[in-house]
């Protein structure tokens, strides 16, 4: 089979791979349908995740038809639509009993990671009772490969360890696909106000579409002035850090009210300065996480009515042949306007 593999930091091909094969009873192998690249990608191939080693087959999202199951899978036959989580959860150890599944102790985030992962054309998913999830045949498939992590991720990491609230005024610091499912969750809670804030004016005109009330434009300088002469001179009740890197973390410092939440989401490749000294007396929360997918089964069910439209998020789609010019695009967004792009299987 053809397969996307890490050669190592900057590296990349698209090369022939073994099939995968089912090598436990609680295994499947899934046929690919549709895949897409996540900004966790980028971060690998540029050096910062060191626990993918060259060789690996890249990718954690997508949808696909059932292959073949190990003899311990019950949930799920052969030729049924599901859709993957990036999480891989075995259902049993402490860790999934308290619906921490990204810290399973025989599972986590894996795929992509430290087994091959989904831009290929089969993928093997462990434990795929508790892994995978039935897709009804008119739900739309590109929006539910956005259920396999950014969606989730967005939500659980930004929304509700951020613990927006009714009234709330938002700041959601990085107008990328992350901070995008951010932005659209985050209206299940009403917020008065919901600010974008990025380098990019497309992006930001793209999102008041999506639901932000305010834009502000991080090149000028100003940034900090900006949101809160929005927010108010206090600051923002909720700042969602949606890039991973030092300037948008102290941003997201800078604009906290008292008994203001910070919740960070982006993927850091380099340490970040934390202001201790200016915090604690403000009674300000600072959290931190890696996506449990605890909450895919309420989104697949708001996808499912339409009720969140996350396909919108789609811009640019490509073959599978075509994956390298795929990777081009998705790492060159701003260049390209590109915000998700969707790889499809033939």
């Amino acid at each position: 089979m053809k397969a996307l593999v890490f050669k190592g930091p900057g590296q990349k091909e698209l090369a022939d791979c073994p099939k995968p094969v089912i090598t436990q009873p609680t295994d499947a192998i899934v046929k690919m349908v549709k895949s897409t690249i996540c900004g966790t990608d980028l971060h690998i191939l540029k050096g910062d995740v060191p626990a993918v080693t060259p060789g690996r087959i890249l990718g954690h999202e997508g949808i696909g038809i059932v292959e073949e199951i190990g003899s311990a899978v019950s949930n799920f036959k052969k030729g049924e639509k599901v859709l993957i989580s990036c999480v891989t959860s075995c259902g049993k150890c402490d860790n999934c009993k308290k619906q921490l599944y990204a810290h399973c102790t025989d599972g986590g985030w894996i795929l992509g990671h430290l087994i091959d992962g989904t831009q290929a054309e089969y993928v093997r998913i462990p434990h795929a009772d508790n892994s995978l999830y039935h897709l009804k045949n008119d739900v739309d498939e590109e929006g539910a490969v956005m259920l396999s992590d950014i969606l989730p991720t967005g939500f659980e990491i930004g929304v509700l360890n951020g613990k927006v609230n009714p009234g709330d005024t938002v700041a959601i610091i990085g107008a990328g696909p992350v901070g995008f499912a951010a932005l659209l969750t985050a209206q299940f809670f009403a917020p008065a106000k919901i600010i974008m804030v990025d380098l990019d004016q497309q992006r930001l005109e793209l999102s008041r579409g999506f639901g932000a009330t305010d834009l502000v434009n991080s090149s000028d300088g100003n940034v900090i002035e900006n949101i809160k002469k929005i927010a108010g001179p206090e600051g923002v009740d909720v700042a969602i850090e949606a890039v991973g890197i030092p300037a948008t973390f102290d941003i997201c410092q800078k604009i906290l009210k008292p008994g203001a939440h910070l919740a960070n989401v982006g993927v850091h490749g380099k340490p970040v300065e934390l202001h201790i000294e200016e915090l604690w007396i403000r009674n300000v929360t600072i959290t931190t996480g890696l996506v449990c997918t605890s909450t895919t089964p309420m989104l697949l069910k708001n996808v499912e009515s339409k009720r969140l439209k996350p396909e919108k998020l789609v811009s640019h789609r490509f073959d599978f042949a075509d994956m390298m010019q795929a990777y081009e695009v998705f790492g060159n967004a701003a260049r390209e306007k590109a915000m998700k792009v969707i790889i499809n299987f033939n």
